[in-house]
């Protein structure tokens, strides 16, 4: 179909060659774990482990010893980790003062024979106006693809578990490119500096350097120089963006107004960015068949249950259900005839971190990226563009939704959804008085 884009890039996009058998999903947290230990034993030239953080728990630590461990037996490997700067030099929130994962990187390089190095990317002087989210794992040829951080509840250590997907894309020139944006587009930069070593320089020296990283970023993309425009088969684009009207921004985009007849999203916070509302809403007006799964208030990697204390961060779950209710109300009609399609997820205790886009039976995006204003303008975001004009991968996309769809319900009525007055007393004090003093918008933009 023609592009509903005066500067399309949907058409332009540089790609590379993808045999269906060198794309695999993984089925749940505990198989990652397992291949991302697996690989890591058998890598022989190259470990880069690019995630939002790095934590200090019992996950964590099997993962950071796994990579001495390979240090350790082939010294000639070129091992590699990136986190979020200023993510790693604080504890958890709401676990009050603690020193961050910084300090165990620190430990574990001064113990240790074998030398790890430990990359911190400021995208911001702030964390709350910006983090490295860039996702992918670049093992040997193999790029390992997940939304996923690296702890116990992400890698399912042990009884809980976060759901997100997992993909492995056997790819030389992908994994050449991924590598290469990391080496020369990040660790090069003069605001990256090792947290594996002491006396790290405060955030505040970095000001300038920070600044010249994130306006490099914005005009950055991966190295495609070894693919083509490739319209007729099987391929996959690494996709980057960051600021206002990125690239990756602008392609979720149009991947939404290219839809016609079916599309599939999953985000675990819902809250749509505008543009993304519109062409949902023209996807709609056209006919699409709409589905979008979001995961339930309780599923949500900030809900608190009422009977612990309460904590600011823990209204976050109900300003999302806030957001969808209002969506749904607006697409009663179309909820009613079955062309729009609201799934909630839940597994017990369990947690939901699911994102992506499924369009048609052509494309698919593996992405990083919460589909958030956020996500539109202040991360650091990449996604994998699976471009698959045979129908070669239909089976392993049937057998992931399906996956997926498990643990969901339907939301018939908007009315099903809770409102302020349901809410526990102190999450409804909070909310009314941020409605009252009107910074609900803001919130929406930056979390």
């Amino acid at each position: 179909m023609p592009s509903l884009f005066k500067r399309s890039l949907l058409p332009k996009l540089r790609s590379f060659p993808l045999a269906a058998d060198d794309l695999s999903i993984l089925n749940g947290a505990a198989e990652f774990r397992r291949c991302l230990l697996e690989k890591i034993a058998q890598a022989t030239r190259r470990i880069y482990i690019v995630a939002l953080y790095l934590q200090q728990d019992e996950a964590g630590q099997e993962i950071l010893d796994a990579l001495h461990a390979a240090k350790a037996a082939r010294p000639e490997l070129d091992v590699v980790v990136v986190v979020d700067w200023l993510r790693a030099q604080r504890g958890l929130i709401g676990a009050g003062k603690q020193p961050g994962n910084s300090a165990w990187y620190q430990e574990m390089t001064r113990t240790h024979a074998s030398v790890v190095p430990v990359y911190g990317v400021p995208v911001q002087t702030r964390e709350l106006f910006g983090v490295l989210h860039l996702k992918g794992f670049v093992i040997d040829d193999c790029v390992i693809y997940s939304g996923a951080s690296l702890n116990n509840v992400y890698l399912h250590k042990f009884d809980k578990y976060r759901f997100d997907r997992y993909h492995l894309l056997n790819n030389s020139a992908l994994a050449d490119s991924m590598q290469h944006l990391v080496q020369h587009g990040l660790v090069a930069s003069r605001a990256v500096h090792r947290l594996d070593l002491p006396n790290l320089p405060t955030t505040r020296s970095l000001r300038n350097d920070i600044g010249d990283l994130r306006s490099r970023l914005k005009h950055a993309a991966y190295d495609t120089s070894a693919g083509g425009v490739l319209k007729d088969q099987l391929s996959v684009s690494p996709l980057l963006g960051v600021g206002k009207n990125n690239p990756l921004s602008r392609v979720i985009c149009e991947l939404i107004a290219s839809a016609q007849q079916q599309l599939t999203i999953c985000t675990p916070y819902f809250n749509l960015p505008l543009a993304v509302t519109r062409e949902i809403n023209r996807a709609l007006a056209r006919g699409v068949k709409i589905d979008i799964i979001v995961g339930d208030k309780t599923s949500n990697d900030f809900y608190i249950p009422p009977s612990e204390p309460f904590k600011v961060i823990a209204a976050l779950p109900y300003l999302y259900e806030i957001s969808l209710r209002r969506f749904a109300k607006r697409h009663q009609k179309a909820i009613d005839s079955g062309r729009l399609n609201l799934h909630l997820w839940r597994d017990g205790d369990n947690t939901y971190h699911l994102k992506g886009m499924w369009v048609d039976q052509r494309y698919t995006l593996l992405t990083g990226n919460n589909l958030n204003p956020r996500a539109f303008r202040l991360d650091l975001e990449n996604a994998l563009l699976l471009d698959d004009p045979k129908g070669e991968l239909l089976e392993p996309r049937r057998l992931e939704l399906e996956t997926i769809f498990r643990h969901t319900r339907r939301i018939e009525h908007f009315q099903h959804l809770e409102t302020l007055v349901d809410y526990p007393p102190a999450v409804g004090k909070f909310l009314r008085r941020v409605s009252r003093v009107r910074i609900e918008r803001l919130l929406y933009r930056i979390l």
